[in-house]
């Protein structure tokens, strides 16, 4: 598109602005910027951004995407001419006119274009974090190759039609109490085309299409999440002789992962440490999308204590950087522990509790020498 700046700054809102605040104040902008009144330089530059930006925002499903994608996911959606139709511009003249000179594709007289079709892609975690290409076989409507989508045998050709003169409409007048009526309906001979062909293809049967399966290539972005839609122009249903094809739309499904969850750009997972190397600390090995990296496990860490490494995680879009790597850890309990190991345990837990190892009692001077490398003895015993 034709710019790349933030849609809300360009309209000077917040991402929490309504539809109708967002329509007011396009409206105010468009009156100020639009060509027929202002004459400035840059002025029709910045009335095609406003109104670039207004297309966006005043669509739901647009919205959504950019809200979460960015340019991104509407460059790879939406086709140029899709992102200004539908949306409301009464009162500011043609905008199709003034941003594509007017040529809208398939008009209601003519051809019929082909039909849009939907795929659903599944990648995996790693596929969708780092993009990559993807060959997917689309079964779809495709111009017969025999007679070069005309419908007519090879060595003839569609001829006019000689009910509608090629106009595809039939106008008929009746004249009712001195008045007449004029009405238009779509030729029964042609049945709208305007031709008609006397010796049909013997492929497709005079229908100037076949139906078949392609094997497309399909460009996953780095960064593409569940949801995203692909919008490959023109690799839909051929449309009738004379008018385009359809689009396709691939959206984007991402299968779970074994160790790995995504929130936004960031990832999520847990790692199982030992007693000792909480109570101790340790530096430890951790899974990661770019293969294995070293974390440091202070002493005294607690059950479920986050630890961040930093662009860890998910490509941004945009292009920005990435996002980090959210680690859980998660402190392991022993069990089926010996006799030994249960005793040396009870030891510490009285040690630490200032209090004597048995019920005898040894004094302060036994305590303080049965203290002495007890926890090492916990450790070892605990990871032997």
């Amino acid at each position: 598109m034709a710019t790349t700046r933030d849609y809300y700054e360009i309209l000077g809102l917040t991402k929490e602005a309504s539809t109708e605040d967002i329509k007011k104040t396009y409206r105010k902008l468009a009156l100020k910027y639009h060509p027929d009144r202002n004459k400035n330089p840059g002025a029709e530059e910045k009335f095609k951004e406003i109104s670039e930006a207004y297309a966006v925002l005043s669509d739901t499903e647009k919205r959504a995407q950019y809200d979460r994608f960015g340019h991104a996911g509407i460059n790879n959606q939406y086709s140029a001419e899709d992102i200004f139709r539908g949306a409301d511009f009464s009162g500011f003249g043609d905008i199709f006119e003034m941003f594509f000179g007017g040529g809208r594709r398939g008009g209601p007289m003519g051809p019929r274009r082909g039909s849009d079709l939907q795929y659903d892609l599944y990648v995996t975690f790693e596929e969708a974090a780092f993009g990559g290409r993807k060959d997917v076989e689309i079964p779809r409507t495709e111009r017969c190759t025999a007679c070069s989508g005309t419908g007519a045998k090879a060595g003839t050709s569609p001829k006019r039609c000689p009910t509608c003169g090629g106009a595809g409409q039939v106008r008929t007048t009746r004249t009712t109490l001195g008045m007449q009526f004029v009405s238009s309906t779509t030729c029964s001979t042609c049945h709208g085309r305007g031709q008609v062909i006397e010796s049909p293809c013997p492929t497709c049967s005079g229908a100037g299409r076949v139906r078949s399966k392609r094997t497309i290539a399909v460009n996953v972005p780095a960064g593409a999440d569940s949801g995203m839609t692909l919008k490959l122009s023109g690799e839909g249903d051929a449309g009738e002789p004379g008018a385009p094809s359809g689009d396709l739309y691939v959206v984007v499904h991402v299968m779970k992962h074994k160790y790995f969850k995504r929130v936004d750009y960031d990832i999520i997972s847990e790692l199982s440490i030992s007693f000792t190397q909480a109570a101790l600390g340790a530096d430890v090995m951790v899974d990661t999308l770019y293969g294995q990296v070293k974390m440091n496990i202070p002493s005294g860490t607690q059950t479920h204590s986050v630890f961040r490494l930093k662009d860890k995680g998910i490509q941004r879009l945009q292009g920005f950087g990435k996002g980090d790597q959210l680690v859980r850890v998660i402190i392991k309990t022993p069990t089926k522990l010996t006799q030994e190991q249960k005793e040396l345990l009870r030891q510490f837990e009285y040690l630490s509790n200032g209090k004597k190892p048995d019920a005898e009692g040894k004094g302060k001077g036994e305590k303080t020498k049965r203290s002495k490398g007890l926890f090492e003895k916990v450790k070892d015993a605990l990871e032997g």
